[in-house]
């Protein structure tokens, strides 16, 4: 491309310099210059004396030596970072001189710098002028340039003046126009232009001592060859165009508009100086001659100046100098060009900011972004030209490009900003791909979110909301948001892939169940859950799952209450499994990701079909990702059941599921006796109402159950709630079997006869009976309370009844004969047997006792004439032997009023010298005189006679036997 063609601004300020004092002034606008070079922040300048001027930045002299004593000084450098500055000078009669000078290090007597270092530059003793010149940064090699062809490299240490070697490495019949390095580190190779070609040799490394190798058949003129400080690209240019060149060959290059008579780097700009044109023409003569003639001859000749950005391919500055451009130079920042008048024009770069407002003015933002980018501005102020590119682009009606720089600009615009403007139906698809970007960034909001599936829901793109929510890496958008829109908009199946992917596992619940009424799969999503985490969700929907789901659901809750529960888990099938382990650490993430899904059987994990939005009564198919396992296969989990008491109200109106329950916690061995007694109590409470909204066998079948639930004595129901239920419930054989197992069978008897129950209070009587004798004289009163009563119950029930009272006298007669003339309902017909065996049985009695009196006082009276008879009559002694040793009696012997006799010494003599005791009656005698104490000692004991009294079935009896032993305080007669 042409430069004519290339965007024209101007990105320098330009200003002509004044110099500081006449002698700087004289110095400039006499034309003594001779050569200029930068560097260390001074200007050198060379002048035809030989004479060498430093330049501050006042732009005054600072300091002026006398570097050469004769020639001129055509060239110069200086050492940027050191006080070295490289003189040549030239004489034309003579070789020309290079010296190296120490400007830090003054001579003593004269002031000077000193010269550390002096050389001739050999050229074959052939007398030509120097074209060009240049020199490595430590000076360690030099190239100069003749015009006669020769190129000379000099090699040593001119710092240190140890000598050097000079040799002439080309020589060509064209004159040299450039001599340029380029050093790295293992090479450093010496580009040396011609009028006609470009050439390129090794000066060290590898490939050294190698002859010089053409690059290129095209030179170029003098002072229009240098080298890129940055890149180390040597620049070349020529009439029709600008190359560059490296180590490598040519490589980039950009069109030129003519010739160019000098060039000259600064920053990323090539600055160019075009001569003026050749005169000779008639067209240029009548131009001259309509516009002024003579006085226009200097507007025609003039020079072209012009920098231009060649990544960026504009020209930055462009000016016309009526001088001829003497030299270019850059220091302190700007760049300097120096014309043969003797006039200094500054070239200052303008700011970044200024540089963009010109592209902003000129709505060239594209480039202005390029600007930024390459002059390193930050990624934020990067931003703010995208967003004004948006705006021009939005404002021309490209909303899809202006989008993109929207987009471009997203991470520090306000995204309300944007959005406001593409709130129009017409611009949904722009909005969408806004919002994403704001997600894919994770800059979202919730409110962004709620807007981009409210996009989607009205374009109805599925596909788009599928690839949103399925995306890969972080979750980059509100969970929660994205769920409730997701289900608002009826995708449930998106939302119920979006909770289970992020473990909401409450929520997948909840849509399966509220949402798409998938009962079933709900309920088996939450067999897959752990023990810990399947609770909550089996206890928020309970009720649900139990109407519809009424098995399954109380299968569950068996496991969990009863601690078998394990979770379900799927398996993969062995093709896929293959497949995975054959397709490497990607297919394996994949199926990860599989696996999540496959923790619910939902429709969309079917990778085969494309789901859509469906209405609240849509139902799923279930998927066939996975095979279940059984929980009988799966691992069992630890976990702590909680109480069953927890789970009774989800029972609630599901009395056949809450029995099978409760039947089946209640086979647990491990259940603790508080919960073991809240499920006897529930249990019992359910068989009584079943049974109350049953008949017939039903009922009694249910009325059995509850019955064998409470009988036993460890069942741990409290007695207080089976009667209670058993009274609300009317199961009177609750209210017995609580009575029976408490003792109090009386209440049980007397609950019939409350009731006029004669056939229950007879099978009550007959049953307990034998435990409660008091239970007769209460059937006697029964029985003849009413003549209904005692018909129903018949006579020889009453008769069984008389004769127990009888045969255990629970009655006497009296009470007996006093309880049947209460009332007018029994006979004397029907007493009349046991009348009769009463009077018999007491005269039979009243005779047994008469003899027993006669008996008595028979035997009475004859101890007492025995007493007598022993106290007045003497006592015949007849026993012949002894008792104690068996031998015949002999004297001494002692004889007792008992009639026994004994030996003296057969007779023990009591230690305390009381009377000798017969040793035959002693111990009857003994047995009496206990009996006698413990007579006086029970006259005291009158609670052992009270306790008599009530035991005894005759009192009277009772106290003629204690009067007999004396109770009673009766004299008595010592032995």
């Amino acid at each position: 491309m042409a430069l004519l063609l290339w965007k024209a601004f101007d990105f320098f300020e330009v200003s002509q310099v004044k110099l500081g004092d006449d002698e700087t002034r004289s110095i400039f606008e006499n034309n003594e210059i001779s050569s200029v070079c930068s560097g260390s922040e001074s200007l050198f300048l060379g002048s035809d004396n030989g004479y060498v001027r430093i330049i501050g930045p006042s732009w005054k002299i600072v300091r002026s030596f006398q570097a050469h004593e004769t020639g001129r000084i055509t060239h110069m450098r200086q050492v940027e970072g050191t006080s070295l500055l490289v003189t040549v000078s030239e004489d034309l009669s003579n070789e020309p001189v290079l010296k190296v000078w120490a400007l830090d290090k003054p001579v003593k007597k004269t002031g000077l710098p000193t010269c550390l270092s002096t050389l001739n530059i050999h050229n074959g003793r052939k007398q030509f002028p120097i074209s060009s010149f240049t020199a490595l940064d430590d000076l360690s090699q030099l190239a100069v340039g003749f015009a006669n062809g020769a190129v000379t490299v000099i090699r040593g240490d001119l710092i240190h003046d140890r000598g050097t070697k000079q040799r002439i490495v080309n020589e060509s019949e064209e004159p040299i126009t450039g001599v340029e390095f380029v050093a790295d580190p293992k090479l450093t190779t010496l580009f040396v232009a011609t009028t006609s070609k470009l050439l390129k040799l090794v000066i060290s490394g590898k490939g050294q001592g190698q002859p010089p190798r053409t690059i290129e058949d095209a030179g170029c003129a003098a002072g229009c060859m240098t080298v890129n400080s940055k890149t180390g690209d040597i620049i070349v240019v020529r009439e029709d165009a600008v190359y560059y060149y490296t180590s490598e060959g040519r490589g980039l290059c950009f069109a030129n508009d003519g010739a160019t008579s000098l060039v000259s780097t600064f920053r990323d700009y090539v600055a160019l100086v075009s001569p003026p044109p050749t005169s000779g023409s008639g067209g240029s003569d009548s131009i001259r001659r309509r516009f002024g003639g003579a006085n226009t001859e200097s507007l025609f000749n003039a020079a072209r100046f012009t920098m231009v950005d060649p990544t960026l391919q504009i020209v930055a500055h462009s000016e016309s100098l009526i001088s001829e451009v003497k030299a270019l130079f850059q220091i302190w920042g700007d760049l300097f060009i120096l014309t043969q008048d003797g006039k200094v024009n500054r070239y200052h770069e303008k700011s970044l900011q200024q540089r963009l407002e010109l592209l902003y003015q000129r709505n060239l933002f594209p480039l202005a972004i390029n600007l930024a980018q390459k002059s390193g501005m930050d990624a934020q102020q990067q931003n703010v030209i995208y967003r004004k590119y948006g705006d021009h682009l939005y404002q021309k009606g490209d909303y899809d490009s202006a989008m993109s720089q929207y987009i471009k600009a997203i991470d520090n615009t306000e995204p309300s900003q944007v959005i406001r403007k593409f709130l129009d139906t017409q611009r949904i698809h722009n909005l969408i791909e806004y919002l994403e970007e704001l997600h894919e960034r994770h800059k979202a909001t919730a409110d962004h979110t709620t807007l981009l599936l409210n996009c989607y829901a009205k374009l109805k793109d599925v596909d788009k909301l599928e690839k949103f929510i399925k995306s890969e890496g972080d979750l980059k958008f509100d969970l929660d948001t994205a769920i409730t829109m997701c289900r608002q908009g009826g995708y449930f199946e998106q939302a119920a892939y979006l909770a289970t992917k992020h473990g909401e596992n409450d929520l997948v619940v909840d849509i399966l169940i509220e949402d798409s009424k998938n009962y079933a799969e709900a309920l088996d999503f939450i067999w897959h859950l752990d023990a810990e985490t399947a609770c909550p969700c089996l206890m928020k929907y309970a009720r649900v799952l139990l109407e519809n789901c009424p098995s399954d659901t109380t299968k569950l809750f068996i496991d969990y209450y009863t601690g078998k529960y394990k979770p379900k888990v799927h398996k993969v099938p062995l093709e896929e499994t293959q497949t995975i382990s054959s397709g490497g650490f990607a297919a394996g993430a994949a199926s990860a990701v599989q696996n999540l899904t496959s923790l619910l059987p939902l429709p969309y994990m079917n990778t085969s079909s494309v789901p859509t939005p469906t209405g609240q009564g849509s139902q799923a198919t279930v998927s066939d990702a996975g095979t279940v396992v059984e929980p009988e296969t799966s691992t069992e989990q630890k976990y702590t059941p909680p109480p069953p008491r927890t789970a009774f109200s989800s029972f609630i109106d599901h009395p056949d599921e809450f029995i099978v329950f409760l039947e089946a916690c209640l086979k647990e061995d491990t259940l603790k006796e508080s919960d073991r007694a809240d499920i006897y109590t529930t249990l019992f409470e359910m068989y009584l109402h079943k049974a109350s909204e049953r008949k017939g066998m039903q009922r009694e079948e249910w009325e059995s159950k509850a019955k064998n639930l409470i009988e036993g004595r460890e069942v741990p129901i409290e007695n207080s709630n089976v009667l209670l239920l058993s009274h609300l419930s009317d199961f009177r054989d609750g209210t017995t079997l609580v009575k029976e197992q408490s003792g109090l069978l009386f209440d049980i008897f007397r609950s019939y006869t409350s009731a006029k129950d004669t056939r229950g209070a007879i099978k009550a009587l007959r049953k307990y009976g034998p435990e409660e004798p008091q239970l007769y004289p209460a059937a006697l009163a029964y029985f003849t309370s009413d003549a209904r009563i005692l018909e129903e119950a018949g006579p020889e029930e009453l008769a069984n009844v008389l004769n127990k009272i009888d045969q255990d006298g629970l009655m006497a007669p009296l009470q007996v004969i006093q309880t049947l003339g209460s009332n007018a309902v029994a006979t004397m017909g029907m007493i009349k047997p046991y009348l009769r065996e009463t009077i018999t049985r007491e005269r039979r009695e009243i005779a047994s006792n008469r003899r027993q009196i006669n008996s008595f006082r028979k035997e009475t009276e004859a101890k007492r004439a025995e007493i007598v008879e022993l106290g007045a009559k003497p006592a015949v002694f007849q026993a012949q032997r002894c008792p104690g040793c068996g031998g015949l009696l002999e004297l001494p012997a002692v004889h007792f009023l008992c009639k026994h006799s004994f030996h003296q010494r057969c007779l023990k003599q009591s230690e305390d010298g009381s009377e000798v005791e017969c040793p035959v009656c002693a111990v009857n005698n003994a047995a009496v005189r206990a009996m006698k104490r413990s007579q006086d000692e029970r006259a005291d004991r009158h609670d052992l006679f009270r306790d008599a009294l009530e035991k005894g079935d005759d009192r009277f009896k009772t106290v003629a036997q204690w009067f007999g032993q004396g109770v009673m305080g009766a004299g008595t007669v010592e032995s």
